[in-house]
């Protein structure tokens, strides 16, 4: 039994401490942009503006298309004109088999469709007269267009590009945002590890001052309201370890789940090595405009706008179509015979509308389209002026952060200094339970806030980064291939 609790006493310690996974903050963001839902998301949302963009580039690729009725049969009594003009009914009893090929282009220089068509139809009659027509159509060139006054292609090919490029660093901007949650993770882990273990040391250190209390009043030299005061700092120091306990449980599982770890035993490096550069404003505000998704959510506002507008001007005063087709034809009951002296097929016409009295519709829509667009212009403007502000002051505020992190790093150290004299000196008994407990408070208090420091450091170089799409450390523009392939 002795070598059971031997064996149980040594080996599961070990066991604990094999299951744990020890990470830094750079290794626990490179996770979470591989692993995390928001990562899920987000890849989601890029695959799909990805498709859409391959959507619409293929879309001005020749579309080939098969058309084709296999068979289609058919036995009823149908009404019929005749050349006299009169109505008759006769009876259908037929069997229909055809098929054809169309090739079409988009033209983006005039707005139109080009197509080519060729089909061939077999129809078999059935009845008194039983026999097979063939008709069949070699070539036909066609060509149709909506409105000449309006290139919808036109503005596509300004706007589509603009709205993948804009998913695209919407992506990385959301990857950065990806950081930022997962050093406030990191950092509530952290500082629940830190406090935890400051708790479990203060009450190591409480229940050995705690002991040479009770002998100091069993010899006469502390009155019992010190003796007490030292109990209830004690009993104050357990249930801070249990509390400090929970959270660690909390923040552990918070920050596993969100990088799908194993285990939530989780050991974190303190990132106190700080990279050593400087950001201007200048810098900053000059990779964002490169860089950020609103520069192009500004021109493709601005494009969809104007879009808009052209489209209310080119339909609503005047719209004028055109329908071209050149082509040829044949048919009769003899297959072989179908491909000599075709029949000409030939077509064009020009559509106009004009709207003479519509009550002011075409207008009040030409007016609220560049009543948008005046309106999208100063929003744009708005939006720009606060773009730039929110880079300036957020700079200004990340540089003054590592000066409060070297002060708090200070204080950090003359709080535990002076701690380590005063718990000495109350030892000696040179001074009271309230001046150590003042130098406790004071420690504890000091070393929170220098994690609170080091955290803030942290989360905002990585807001940085969203905000400018651009790496520091490494002096270089953050791609999409750094982030898929990293």
């Amino acid at each position: 039994m002795k070598k059971l609790y031997f064996i149980l006493i040594v080996i599961f310690p070990l066991l604990t401490f094999s299951q744990s996974k020890k990470i830094t903050l750079t290794e626990a963001i490179s996770i979470a942009q591989k692993k995390s839902p928001d990562y899920k998301i987000s890849l989601n949302r890029n695959q799909s503006n990805y498709w859409r963009f391959r959507n619409y580039k293929a879309g001005f690729l020749p579309q080939f298309k098969l058309n084709a009725t296999l068979p289609a049969y058919s036995n009823a009594v149908i009404r019929q004109t005749n050349d006299a003009g009169q109505d008759i009914f006769v009876n259908q009893n037929q069997l229909v088999i055809d098929g054809g090929l169309s090739i079409s282009q988009r033209v983006p220089y005039t707005g139109g469709t080009l197509s080519v068509f060729s089909n061939l139809e077999r129809v078999e009659l059935f009845g008194l007269a039983d026999n097979i027509q063939y008709s069949v159509i070699p070539f036909s060139l066609s060509y149709s267009q909506n409105s000449i006054l309006y290139n919808e292609f036109k503005w596509d090919k300004k706007i589509e590009p603009l709205i993948y490029e804009e998913s695209q660093r919407e992506f990385i901007e959301n990857m950065e945002s990806i950081s930022v949650n997962t050093a406030r993770r990191y950092f509530e882990l952290l500082k629940a590890q830190m406090q935890l273990e400051i708790a479990e040391v203060n009450l190591l250190n409480q229940d050995t001052l705690y002991k040479i209390s009770k002998g100091r009043f069993k010899m006469g030299k502390i009155a019992e309201n010190e003796l007490l005061q030292m109990e209830l700092t004690l009993l104050n120091s357990k249930n801070n370890v249990t509390t400090n306990t929970v959270e660690v449980k909390r923040t552990s599982q918070n920050l596993a789940r969100y990088l799908e770890l194993d285990t939530e035993n989780i050991e974190l490096d303190i990132p106190e090595e700080l990279p050593l550069f400087d950001v201007s404003v200048d810098k900053a505000l000059s990779e964002a405009q490169s860089n950020r998704k609103a520069v192009i959510e500004f021109r493709r506002k601005r494009l969809e706008a104007e879009k808009e507008v052209a489209f209310q001007k080119g339909n609503n005063r005047l719209q004028l179509g055109i329908r071209a087709n050149f082509g040829v034809s044949q048919n009769g009951e003899n297959f072989n015979n179908l491909f000599d002296n075709f029949n000409k097929q030939q077509n064009v016409s020009v559509s106009l509308g004009i709207p003479l009295f519509d009550w002011g519709v075409s207008k009040s829509r030409r007016k609220m389209a560049e009543a948008n667009l005046d309106l999208t212009e100063n929003n744009i403007n708005q939006d720009k002026q606060e773009f730039e502000q929110e880079i300036y002051l957020h700079v200004l505020n990340w540089s003054s952060q590592r000066d409060f992190l070297y002060t708090s790093q200070k204080a950090k150290e003359v709080a535990t200094k002076r701690y380590d004299i005063s718990r000495k000196r109350y030892v000696l008994g040179k001074i009271s339970i309230t001046d150590l407990n003042i130098a406790l408070r004071e420690r504890d208090n000091a070393v929170l806030k220098y994690l609170n420091s080091l955290e803030d450091f942290w989360r905002d170089y990585y807001v940085l980064r969203q905000l400018t799409l651009y790496d520091f450390i490494n002096d270089k523009k953050i791609e999409v291939d750094d982030i898929l392939f990293d």
